[in-house]
Parts: C-alpha cells; sequence; structure tokens
C-alpha cells in the first residue's frame, strides 16, 4: 500500500470518529504537501444536516457572521445607495433607456463597441444564458474540476457531457489537460480565473496562448472573471483583449463583488456581436433588468474609492484570516480572492453544524476525497469571531 493510501485511510477513519463526535478534539495535521492535489474522487458541495437547517436558516439575522456566499459586506457604495433610492420614484416606468446608458458606460470602460455588450441580472444568468443556447442540441463542455458549478449544472441539465479536468497540482487550470480533452463535439470550454471554490489564478498569458489554438466558430471559451476586479491591474489580465482579436469568446463580469451589489442583480457578458444576436434572438435581455440596479451600477462605477477601499478591505481581510489559519496549524490554499479554502480534519455535515450553531456562517466542500472549509472575506471582527470559532471546533 502507498504511503499516500494509507494516510488517506487514516484521515478517513479520523474524520469518521470526529463526525460521530461533532467537534474534532484533537490538534489539526496536515494531510499532504501544501498544494498538492491527490488524483481521485471529484468536488461535492456539503450542505448542513436537514434537522439543522429546519431549526437554523442560512439567511436569519443570529448569525454573527455571515461567512458563507462570498458577498462585501461594505456593500454598496454610498453613491450607488443614493442613486438606487432616487431611481424608486421612477420605478414605474421602464428601464430601457437606463439599460442603454449603463451599456454604454460599460462599452467604454471595456474598450469595446455597445454591440459586444449584453447586460443580465448577475453574471450567473450569463452562464446560464450560454449554457442553454450553446447545448440546446446536446454536445460536451470541457471544464475543469472543481469549478464553479453554474454554467456546468446547466448545461448538464439541457444534456450537455461534461468532460472533467482536474486542477493542476498547484490548482491551476490545465490548459494542456483540457485542450487535449476538446473534440469536434465541444460546443464550449469553461475557465473560471480566479476559480471558484479554489480561489485560484490561471496565469493570463497562458490562457491567452489557449485561446488562440483552440477558440473556434464552433467552441466557444467562456471566462468568468467575477472575481478578477480583487487582482492588482486586474485589466490587463481579462480576456476583453481576445474578443477584441476577433475570437469567439465570451467574459462574465459581475458588480457582485467588489461593488458589493450581490442582491441587487447586475452584471454583463462581453463578447462577439454575432454571439449578442443569437443571445437577443431568444431573450428581452432588457426586460430582466431592474432600474433601481442600473442605477446603482453606473453610480458604483463612478465611486473608484470605494472600489479601492472594497479590494483593499478583502486583501487585508484575506491577509488577517492567513496569519490566523497557520497560526492554529492549517495551511490555506493561496487565495486571490473574496474567499479562501483549507483542508479540515473533520467530516464537513458535522463541521457545518458546529460553526453555524455558534453564529458562523461558512461553506464546506469535499475535494478529491478530502474535507475543506471555504470561508468568505468579511470584516475584521467577523474574522476574528470565524477564528475563535474554529479554534473552539476543529483544534
Amino acid at each position: 500500500m502507498s504511503d499516500y493510501s494509507s494516510l488517506s485511510r487514516r484521515n478517513w477513519l479520523r474524520k469518521a470518529t470526529l463526525a460521530g463526535a461533532g467537534l474534532a478534539a484533537a490538534p489539526f495535521a496536515l494531510k499532504a504537501a501544501p498544494g498538492l492535489l491527490p488524483r481521485h474522487a471529484a468536488v461535492r458541495e456539503i450542505m448542513p444536516s436537514l434537522e439543522w437547517e429546519r431549526a437554523h436558516t442560512m439567511a436569519r439575522p443570529e448569525l454573527k457572521a455571515r461567512l458563507l456566499a462570498n458577498e462585501n459586506p461594505w456593500g454598496p457604495s454610498p453613491d450607488a445607495r443614493l442613486a438606487i433610492m432616487e431611481a424608486a420614484v421612477s420605478g414605474n416606468r421602464y428601464q430601457h433607456e437606463a439599460a442603454g446608458n449603463l451599456r454604454k458606460m460599460i462599452a467604454d470602460f471595456e474598450g469595446v463597441p455597445e454591440d459586444h455588450i449584453l447586460l443580465a441580472p448577475g453574471s450567473s444568468d450569463v452562464l446560464e444564458k450560454m449554457a442553454i443556447m450553446h447545448f440546446m442540441n446536446g454536445g460536451n463542455l470541457v471544464a475543469a474540476d472543481p469549478a464553479y458549478m453554474s454554467l456546468i449544472k446547466t448545461a448538464v441539465a439541457m444534456k450537455a457531457e461534461w468532460k472533467k479536468v482536474r486542477l493542476t497540482d498547484s490548482w491551476a487550470h490545465d490548459l494542456e489537460g483540457m485542450k487535449k480533452a476538446v473534440d469536434k463535439d465541444t460546443k464550449m470550454v469553461y475557465i473560471c480565473n480566479p476559480n471558484n471554490p479554489t480561489g485560484t489564478l490561471t496565469d493570463s498569458d497562458d490562457i491567452r496562448k489557449f485561446i488562440r489554438e483552440v477558440a473556434t466558430d464552433d467552441t466557444t471559451i467562456f471566462v468568468d472573471e467575477a472575481y478578477l476586479e480583487f487582482l492588482p491591474d486586474y485589466k490587463s489580465k481579462s480576456m476583453v483583449s481576445m474578443i477584441k482579436e476577433g475570437k469567439n469568446v465570451v467574459v462574465a463580469r459581475t458588480f457582485s463583488k467588489v461593488h458589493g451589489m450581490a442582491g441587487l442583480r447586475i452584471g454583463y457578458g462581453v463578447m462577439l456581436p454575432s454571439m449578442l444576436k443569437k443571445v437577443n434572438s431568444i431573450w428581452r435581455g432588457n426586460m430582466s433588468l431592474c432600474k433601481t440596479s442600473l442605477m446603482g451600477a453606473m453610480a458604483s462605477m463612478g465611486d473608484t474609492e470605494f472600489q479601492k477601499m472594497s479590494v483593499k478591505g478583502t486583501a487585508d481581510a484575506r491577509a488577517q484570516t492567513v496569519a490566523g489559519l497557520r497560526k492554529m496549524g492549517f495551511s490555506p490554499v493561496p487565495s486571490h480572492t473574496s474567499f479562501m479554502i483549507f483542508p479540515i480534519e473533520m467530516e464537513g455535515k458535522a463541521f457545518l453544524n458546529a460553526m453555524f450553531s455558534k453564529g458562523v456562517g461558512v461553506r464546506a466542500f469535499d475535494i478529491f476525497g478530502d474535507d475543506y472549509c471555504r470561508v468568505s472575506m468579511g470584516k475584521p471582527e467577523e474574522m476574528d469571531l470565524f477564528l475563535s470559532t474554529l479554534q473552539e471546533v476543529l483544534v
């Protein structure tokens, strides 16, 4: 038996014991070398027990630290809030003019013509529309494992085959593996960069090279950039540059993260005019948009000081959390986003029940057979509460 197999068996036995106890009594021990991914199983999100959910729903206000949905704890910006309040007065009028104004503002920001911009109620809407449109008649989707599941689940529901390509040992997209997986039936390749749920980054130059080699009229490359704005000089890392080269690429962006407008549902896609024409032949995009959200998004785009504060506050929270986790012996995966994951020595459902019961909401995943916690970044006091609660539950 290999050293790794023995280690996995010991971990399984220990996790089973901890699940029965509900809490971990022993100190955390690293299961494998930092950054290395075992090559078995698949990713699975773990949810709290049904009994717990009935008694304690995730959205209830008694959560002292809501760190489970990658939400911005500071937003929306003051300018956005004022614009939303003022827009509500004219909520009896349709939003087409406001949509046109935001589309132009985004087009100018991205450096493309307006006929490249699809407005949507959040970037998830862009992901799902693209999945429906591309897989109406079957085909396959090449995407990483683990990855953000919104587009993938919709594609599979449309009878697409998901060709999974495991992340590399450094948690980046395996672009060579993805290239090999592409065949004549591949309708789309999905890349989430930075990736969710891992928070990790794939080199932008490598993605551009991949796009130039793989994108065709029949194979769309979809790049989900929901967390890109947390990177320094992020516009230079965006794949909008590939669309400007005429490549069959769709880029999704959102106001949910840095702009703090997750509950207001506003985002957009950048794509070639031919792709936008296909979308508009199926959906009346403007009719899914809310005038208050449109006006708030325009105000937020102009509030660059708030955006800088949001990015810095997130970076500070990451540093605070990493330091606290390492002090307790955990080894978090390096993150470039508003969340991070780290391996835990406790069965995921028992872990979630324990954390939620103490007023701290987080997520848990089974990744390649091991349990991980994903924690979103919050305000300093929320991260302090998370760390002290984690100490009680796991260490």
